[in-house]
């Protein structure tokens, strides 16, 4: 599946994406990660944490710990919202 930039505003509060795959929330941080210039070495020696874990996000990966994952967005200057979902017309 080829990547599409997503134009994720580095430091926009007011922009929001929809995330429902895990493989989704990888692509944003991994948009975010080479926003900021880093390796995902760097983001994982920033985060002490290892470098397998930044690799299991960016792909996708479902079983990665949830506080793991919310350390990394804020590493990176991004933050999850839950929200009710819209209603849909049926």
């Amino acid at each position: 599946m080829p990547e599409t930039p997503l134009n994720f505003p580095l430091g926009h509060s007011g922009a929001a994406l929809i995330v429902r795959t895990a493989a989704e929330l990888g692509t944003i941080v991994r948009e975010q990660r080479r926003e900021l210039k880093l390796r995902q070495i760097d983001l994982a020696g920033i985060g002490n944490t290892g470098n397998r874990l930044i690799v299991d996000i960016e792909k996708g990966k479902p079983t990665v710990q949830v506080q793991k994952v919310l350390d990394v967005l804020d590493l990176l200057g991004l933050e999850l919202v839950v929200r009710q979902k819209a209603s849909r017309s049926l």
